[in-house]
């Protein structure tokens, strides 16, 4: 079984029940759900004048291989109503995998761990959340060193 760390994001609908709908689905369909940070809220990232992001990070324990897991994890996106317009563009649920184990995954449709980790405090705030010692496996550092690091200036708010 592999330790998977995963960020989720949504800035259409609901995105409280768009986030809990997401997690449910990935429980049944991936695997154990173990942990799960608190929600987040950040302005969208890349492209200004959006609704505002919800994300969360949790940490599953899959059978799954890193490519099974993404078509497992696209198909969750797509049944959940997911349209991919544009990069950046506003979405009801994006899941993007962040670690797995400490593998080093490189693929035309998957990289891991995810290239944008150290460059967004939307994903490391709630990812020290739960896993502030896990080591980047190609940088090294602990979640906390690369969040210290990190220089996004987005301001990401805890949700009540």
């Amino acid at each position: 079984m592999a330790m998977v760390y995963i960020l989720l994001g949504t800035n259409l609908g609901n995105r409280e029940e768009n986030l809990h709908q997401a997690i449910k689905n990935l429980d049944q369909e991936t695997g154990k759900v173990l942990e799960k940070s608190s929600i987040y809220e950040t302005a969208a990232w890349g492209i200004e004048y959006q609704p505002s992001f919800y994300n969360q990070v949790i940490k599953i324990n899959t059978d799954l291989s890193p490519e099974i897991l993404l078509k497992k994890i696209l198909e969750i996106e797509l049944e959940m109503g997911r349209i991919r317009i544009k990069k950046w563009y506003t979405r009801l649920i994006d899941i993007d995998i962040l670690y797995y184990d400490t593998i080093l995954h490189n693929s035309s449709s998957l990289i891991i761990p995810h290239k944008e980790i150290p460059n967004r405090k939307f994903t490391l705030i709630p990812l020290v959340e739960i896993a502030p010692d896990y080591i980047h496996p190609v940088y090294l550092k602990t979640n906390q060193e690369l969040l210290n690091l990190c220089n996004d200036e987005l301001e990401v708010k805890k949700v009540d």
